[in-house]
């Protein structure tokens, strides 16, 4: 239980009430690696705060849990995740690029350390920045550091990385917009991967968002995390509030 509520409290992807679902378009042959690139980044977003509202449901080999949660971010600097099963609050996560911290109610737990446990569950290095741009819907990877083979799969423009590191990487995307659908990272070896499909699309007042998010992580057990979007707002005064309740206990997770 203490496991994937932290997984999953840090996994919660944004979401946006809109007016369209937005228009996809098939690949077409012979376009470059670059222009594939800088017509993804095209997509960043220029904004002070975000507050989403989503619903989600885990899934792995013992247990199924469906909640709701506010995701609160502060660009660059912090998210808070408040989740909550029948509107009330039973846990909170805090990331900042220095670490992450997480409280749950039911048993009066809470954890904090770096990205090295998150990065060992999903089978991927992660840190902040990488977290932030799965919010957003952006490729995890700075695609603009890397070298990349481009070819056509499914009629999405797939750019697979030429690396002969351990951990092979795939990043797919529709042809209108350079929308990431789907990026897979695999560490054979290990026997472990990680799947993020960006299922669809729909305008906000500040570009592009994701709509429907499905997440895989494989490494020995399977874990599932389907995203629904209910609401997005920009630029809003948040508060961050985020203390451990007095008297909780320190948990640490192999």
């Amino acid at each position: 239980m203490q496991k994937w509520l932290v997984v999953f409290g840090l996994l919660f992807l944004v979401s946006c009430k809109t007016k369209q679902v937005v228009a996809e378009q098939g690949a077409a042959d012979n376009v470059a690696v670059s222009k594939i690139i800088s017509g993804h980044y095209a997509n960043r977003k220029n904004f002070e705060t975000l507050n989403i509202k989503a619903s989600a449901r885990y899934e792995d080999d013992k247990q199924t849990q469906n909640v709701t949660a506010e995701i609160r971010m502060k660009k660059d600097e912090k998210i808070l995740v408040i989740v909550r099963f029948f509107g009330i609050t039973m846990a909170k996560a805090m990331i900042t690029p220095e670490k992450v911290s997480y409280y749950e109610k039911i048993n009066g737990k809470y954890f904090e350390g770096n990205y090295s446990l998150l990065s060992k569950w999903l089978g991927t290095d992660l840190d902040y920045q990488k977290v932030q741009n799965l919010f957003l819907g952006l490729a995890l990877d700075d695609l603009t550091q890397g070298k990349y083979v481009e070819s056509v799969e499914n009629n999405l423009y797939k750019l697979k990385s030429k690396s002969s590191g351990a951990t092979e990487k795939e990043f797919l995307f529709e042809g209108a917009n350079f929308l990431l659908k789907k990026e897979v990272l695999a560490q054979k070896e290990e026997d472990r991967s990680l799947e993020i499909n960006y299922l669809s699309h729909k305008e906000s007042p500040k570009g592009i968002m994701p709509f429907d998010i499905f997440i895989q992580a494989f490494q020995k057990d399977k874990v599932a995390i389907q995203i629904g979007y209910n609401s997005v707002s920009f630029d809003e005064g948040l508060s961050f509030s985020y203390d451990v309740p007095e008297g909780y206990e320190q948990i640490f997770i192999d």
